[in-house]
């Protein structure tokens, strides 16, 4: 089997699976959160960065993209009209890193830990 022939049928199969999710009638949404992009869709829940937001309160998301079966939305102007709502569940903490520092011959050692504080959110509607 030939490379041609091998990313011929990976791609039949990729092309297949991309029509698949197409055709169905699944919405989602890839959302700017926190300084990342993740892809939700209602009642998903998502761990984000910090929110200012208190437990229990609703915000809205800004959407980047919208895919409502067929149709996928990325103009900016038709965006505008899209909400992404979601409920602040949860304030948690991530895992711990730990950064070390070492200088050889010196003595110098340096050791700090860090915990990211997280949001976790549960989205309630895509309108």
């Amino acid at each position: 089997m030939t490379m041609r022939q091998v990313l011929g049928s990976f791609e039949a199969r990729f092309r297949l699976r991309i029509r698949e999710e197409m055709s169905s009638n699944v919405v989602y949404a890839i959302v700017k959160a926190g300084g990342r992009q993740e892809k939700v869709s209602v009642g998903d829940v998502v761990v984000v960065d910090k929110l200012a937001e208190e437990i229990g309160s609703s915000i809205e998301l800004q959407p980047l993209m919208l895919v409502d079966g067929d149709a996928i939305t990325v103009d900016a102007a038709k965006l505008g009209k899209v909400s992404v709502k979601a409920e602040v569940v949860d304030s948690a903490k991530g895992p711990k890193i730990s950064i070390i520092k070492y200088k050889n011959k010196s003595g110098y050692r340096k050791r700090q830990g860090h915990r990211q504080k997280m949001s976790v959110v549960k989205i309630t509607e895509i309108a």
